[in-house]
């Protein structure tokens, strides 16, 4: 699957940077109808080059056609479409809310880009997640440089073939090559930086202050309730736990459920794998390889080192670079399997006695970027909501996030742009200005305050409540006049 890459030259790099920073400051993306003509360009970037993109990943990945059109190619273009209709909207500058002492001077919010930034993709999902960011920036009116992974060649080869092809090429640029290439483009100032690799990034992001946008990361749980239907939770978890051979940053990477559910989930998963795979060749040719020799080692170190039990599949091919789906039960917390992200198809399945321990668990790792429910009972549903941190939290499926998170949508063209602050203030408004000019006087001192004082709310904390306040002396006060006003027309 493995094809030559061609790296960009190191001495290239800062080159590139300074290229696209000189096309930003050309001004020609502060137009909309340049945004939207890029944009277009970019749609059609992919719709006149599908095969070659599902050719790309088959040999990048082994990934069969269906998944690439299901999670890349088919989104993308929903997203490259949305931003294209909507990029007049987002850009459109923004009222404040009222406010007394700045209404005069027509304060509004500018939505301006941030300029020229840097944009690293995975190789798990390089159109999704390496298009999706590029799409804010250029809704933004950002120059941009693109750095796709090294470990999937023909993709990112495809990447910088076509991207200066129909994209402007002063603005919008590529750059292939490993961790040298990497680190060369992290040691340079950027406006922005979007990526995974999130602890290097913020690391080289700190020395020149560069904003980021950053990737949670953390073990994915799927928490079953045993009431739930176990053979539905079961197919639905299966599906996402193989899709991309597992290599999805939102995948269920382990399941908890009381002891007493784990043989009729485990049935569950048996029938699931059954229907999916009816025929050996299936888990083959329906099954996307793992990405790099090493993936595969560290995946085959888990299964051979695990105490938990293997009761769907757990066989591998080195040569293949492929893993069976596999399952295993009896995962204690402490088990190989539980300590990093697994990022491959291997499920395992953590026995808890009740909910409370299963959220005390979660919460005792780091916070994931997804947490799924299967459950139908609401009380479940809002206790692990209401008591767990995580990026998402799906009910009763996996893989899908119906938000944008920061760089999908107008969450994505916000990313990329700054909200500066704008007002016009009139001259004539020095007529109400004149006290904060020296000399200062008791008297311009008054005026100021009359002008900007602000009294906190009563009652103030700690004081006594049960006080009678001038309100309540005037409630006194109606209640009185009405009293006596009764009485006279009865009189009457």
């Amino acid at each position: 699957m493995a094809s030559k890459l061609a790296f960009t030259p190191l001495e290239d790099i800062p080159k590139i940077r300074d290229g696209a920073r000189a096309g930003f400051k050309t001004g020609r993306a502060r137009s909309i109808a340049y945004r939207k003509e890029q944009l277009l360009q970019l749609g059609y970037m992919f719709q006149e080059n599908t095969e070659r993109f599902t050719e790309a990943l088959a040999s990048d990945l082994g990934r069969p056609v269906q998944e690439t059109y299901g999670f890349e190619l088919d989104p993308i273009s929903g997203f490259i479409k949305k931003g294209y209709q909507s990029v007049e909207k987002w850009a459109k500058p923004e009222g404040i809310p009222f406010d007394f002492n700045f209404f005069l001077t027509k304060p509004k919010i500018v939505k301006e880009p941030k300029g020229t930034v840097l944009i690293i993709g995975p190789f798990n999902f390089p159109i999704l997640c390496t298009i999706r960011p590029l799409i804010g920036a250029i809704a933004a009116g950002c120059a941009a440089v693109l750095k796709p992974s090294e470990l999937i060649p023909k993709t990112s080869s495809l990447f910088a073939e076509l991207v200066p092809q129909y994209l402007d090429p002063e603005l919008y640029k590529v750059v292939n090559g490993g961790v040298p290439e990497a680190t060369k483009l992290l040691e340079l100032q950027w406006d922005h930086r979007n990526a995974n690799v999130g602890k290097i990034v913020a690391t080289a992001a700190a020395k020149h202050l560069t904003p980021t946008t950053l990737e949670l990361g953390g073990k994915n749980p799927a928490i079953i309730d045993p009431k739930t239907d176990l053979a539905l939770a079961a197919r639905r978890i299966l599906w996402g736990k193989v899709s991309n051979a597992g290599q999805i940053c939102v995948a269920p990477d382990y399941i908890v459920c009381p002891p007493s559910a784990q043989d009729e989930l485990i049935a569950g998963f048996k029938a699931a794998y059954k229907a999916f795979y009816p025929r050996p060749e299936d888990t083959r040719t329906s099954m996307s390889r793992i990405v790099a020799p090493h993936h595969h080692d560290r995946l085959q170190k888990l299964l051979d080192n695990t105490s938990g039990t293997i009761v769907v599949g757990g066989n591998t091919d080195k040569a293949d670079l492929w893993v069976e789906p596999t399952v295993v039960r009896d995962v204690q917390t402490d088990d190989v399997l539980m300590e990093h992200e697994i990022f491959g198809p291997i499920l395992p399945i953590v026995p808890m006695e009740d909910l409370e321990s299963a959220i005390n668990f979660v919460n005792s790792r780091d916070h994931p970027l997804a947490l799924y429910v299967f459950t139908n009972d609401s009380t479940f549903k809002s206790k692990v909501a209401s008591n767990t941190l995580s990026g998402g939290i799906v009910i009763n499926d996996v893989l899908l996030q119906g938000a944008n998170g920061s760089y999908g949508g107008k969450a994505g063209f916000e990313t990329f742009t700054h909200r500066r602050p704008y007002m016009d203030v009139p001259g004539w408004l020095d007529m109400l200005l004149k006290p904060r000019y020296a000399p200062y006087t008791p008297k311009k001192l008054k005026t100021l305050r009359a002008l900007g004082k602000t009294n906190m709310p009563r009652p103030c904390p700690g004081a006594d409540t049960e006080s009678f306040g001038w309100k309540k002396w005037l409630g006194i006060g109606i209640l009185f006049a009405i009293f006596a006003k009764l009485k006279h027309l009865i009189k009457g």
